[in-house]
């Protein structure tokens, strides 16, 4: 039997979930030890009852995706609307070269998966399914290409492989990166920035980038609220105008990069025409909230049932593939990046969109900061580089390999 939550109740389940996350992270300890984002542990726990629901009652549980979606689209509106060009310029170097870093581990995600899926006999495109396509590029990417897979290839279930990928990826992603990262600070004996003086509920800085310190108080104001609220609809409008201008081109990009871009066509435009000063601790209140709704609603909706329908040989590439990415991640991520706290930090964001989202690479690299001081230089590389840098040259290797081996 299907029982479907419409959007209120969809909302007030995120809610629960949420404070179900931060209720457990609070109370049990290897949680914090972990550093297990809040809306990963509460998700888990929801997604295990709802199995538990479907395997013993029959019931299936399904949430209201347009409001995840919603909140997925505010999420990456607000880091466009945070990443005005003297941000940019700002990350130079260290952001060319973890750019670099993360296009190479494209190659290796897609030739892990190509190669073991046809060792084990499986249609390499399958491979694909099992590597940036889904994992690098979660639900989005994938729904996108599985459906031109299953119509102009004829890998029949791409989407719904791809969508089983994609959701184990956000599991995996959101369990490991935060371990990795606080392995690398104890072995390496890192250090971060000393704390500022006062409590976690003090006033956040005026330097902080969005995401940066999600627990510290913001103050804003009511015509702060109504203008940032107008802000994100300019990126919503627009994300909707060139999806549709866009769509079956050759330059055809998922919904949120469109998102992404509007708010950082708005935001500079505002800044370097208008001479309008953005009130960015209000963008950073909705986009704190709307990555933690988005995670929650999420994992709520994982169906955990068809994970566990996964053939053997999938099961083999998917475990692969987050071995690779620990070593890669470890071995040449955090070299690379100079093998410093910030580097640390970054990898637990690698980890986050490496398997995930980057909403998951937000709050894995949120749950470190919270234990460890902040990390400047990796909330202001990590949301640009995985949100949209990356899409595009995911998108470029995808159709490359797919002509190669379709």
């Amino acid at each position: 039997m299907d029982l479907h939550f419409n959007t209120y109740y969809t909302l007030i389940s995120a809610v629960i979930v949420l404070l179900l996350g931060k209720w457990l992270v609070g109370h049990l300890r290897w949680l914090r030890n972990f550093n297990i984002p809040e809306p990963v542990a509460g998700g888990l726990v929801a997604a295990a009852l709802c199995y538990l629901l479907y395997a013993v009652l029959g019931y299936r549980l399904s949430f209201d995706g347009e409001l995840q979606t919603a909140f997925m689209l505010v999420f990456f509106s607000s880091i466009g609307l945070s990443a005005n060009f003297s941000k940019l310029k700002e990350g130079g170097r260290t952001l060319l070269i973890f750019l670099v870093v993360i296009a190479v581990f494209i190659g290796v995600q897609n030739a892990v998966g190509v190669s073991l899926a046809t060792l084990l006999g499986l249609d390499p495109l399958v491979g694909l399914i099992a590597g940036s396509m889904t994992l690098l590029g979660g639900h989005g990417t994938a729904g996108a290409w599985g459906s031109v897979l299953e119509r102009e290839h004829g890998v029949q279930g791409a989407m719904t492989l791809g969508m089983a990928c994609a959701t184990f990826g956000l599991v995996i992603g959101g369990l490991v990166g935060g371990p990795l990262a606080k392995w690398l600070i104890r072995r390496h004996q890192l250090q971060g920035p000393p704390a500022a003086p006062g409590s976690a509920d003090s006033l956040v800085d005026a330097a902080a980038y969005n995401f940066e310190s999600p627990r510290k108080t913001r103050l804003i104001t009511t015509d702060a609220t109504i203008e940032t609220l107008a802000l994100f609809a300019g990126c919503l409008a627009f994300a909707q105008l060139m999806t549709g201008v866009t769509a079956g081109m050759a330059f055809q990009l998922p919904t949120f990069v469109w998102a992404l871009a509007g708010g950082v066509l708005i935001r500079n435009t505002l800044d370097y025409v208008f001479r309008f000063q953005v009130f960015d601790r209000a963008i950073d209140v909705f986009g704190n909230a709307a990555l933690s709704l988005y995670l929650a609603i999420a994992l709520l909706s994982l169906k955990l049932w068809e994970l566990a329908d996964l053939a053997g040989p999938l099961v083999v590439i998917l475990a692969a593939q987050t071995v690779a990415m620990l070593v890669y991640v470890a071995a040449v991520t955090f070299r690379a990046m100079g093998r410093d706290y910030d580097a640390a930090v970054l990898c637990a964001g690698n980890c986050g969109f490496g398997m995930g989202a980057t909403p998951t690479a937000v709050a894995n690299m949120q749950a470190i900061t919270n234990q460890y001081g902040p990390s400047h230089k990796a909330f202001l590389i990590v949301p640009m580089v995985g949100a949209f840098f990356i899409d595009l040259l995911n998108a470029v290797f995808l159709q490359t390999l797919i002509k190669l081996l379709g």
